[in-house]
């Protein structure tokens, strides 16, 4: 079975065709730029754009990097337009694909409920803390495999700021971080939310789960296991996908 899933992120909007027997992509993604300002329209045209790269005409999952109560209205936007907060989400996009039934989550749960069912995360019971790093921090958690939805642990302070400004993959960008350097935060980080949570594993995605190898090696006062994202960067797309057949 093949659903579509999008994932939408503060640098790009991604999509393809899931397969949901294996948990793969059918077929190579299709990506274009977030628009900036990252508005509702220019952001929806920015999935059109995605969807009709495939000539898609069934069910599309979307993850969105917010809070979505409802399956649908946009609680928070911290890295994207304001005007966000309040939209209906599930019928814009569903107008700008012109009617297609449509599907909106968390991103960060998304990408959780795919690594729980297909990636790091299967089997797992006790409580699972999945972390997207990218723009900013999503967070996904677990408990015995279920899913305590639109958690923004990204949001927790670290050293007097908001997580995601000290430690998500743009910081390093932004402050020029080795992974060595990089790495230390993500350890504070990791530490301060074992301290409160008490996971049995943390699950690390993003674009940076490509290179888990550069930074794992540095965290080294955290108990539980780390582990990178099994599907990597994908995981929000096939989460989207499996949210979407759910809905089907």
């Amino acid at each position: 079975m093949q659903i579509f899933g999008v994932d939408i992120g503060g640098s790009g909007i991604k999509g393809a065709p899931v397969d949901l027997d294996k948990g793969d992509l059918a077929q190579e993604r299709f990506k274009v730029l977030t628009p900036h300002p990252a508005t509702p329209d220019g952001v929806a045209d920015g999935v059109r754009q995605v969807v009709d790269h495939f000539g898609w005409t069934g069910p599309v999952g979307l993850t969105f990097p917010g809070v979505i109560t409802g399956g649908a209205t946009v609680r928070t936007a911290a890295n994207v337009d304001k005007s966000w907060i309040d939209t209906d989400a599930r019928a814009l996009f569903g107008e700008a694909l012109g009617g297609l039934p449509v599907t909106v989550v968390n991103d960060a749960d998304a990408a959780g409920v795919a690594e729980m069912h297909f990636g790091a995360g299967q089997g797992r019971r006790g409580t699972v803390i999945l972390l997207t790093f990218g723009t900013g921090i999503g967070s996904a958690v677990f408990v015995d495999g279920t899913l305590v939805a639109n958690t923004e642990l990204g949001h927790l302070e670290l050293d007097g700021h908001e997580a995601e400004k000290r430690a998500s993959s743009k910081a390093k960008d932004d402050h020029d971080l080795s992974w060595e350097q990089w790495g230390r935060r993500v350890e504070k980080y990791l530490a301060h939310l074992e301290m409160l949570f008490s996971p049995e594993l943390f699950i690390l995605g993003g674009g940076v789960s490509r290179k888990a190898h550069k930074f794992l090696p540095v965290i080294k006062g955290v108990r539980a296991p780390i582990v990178p994202a099994q599907l990597q960067n994908n995981a929000g797309i096939v989460g989207a996908a499996m949210r979407a057949a759910e809905g089907a």
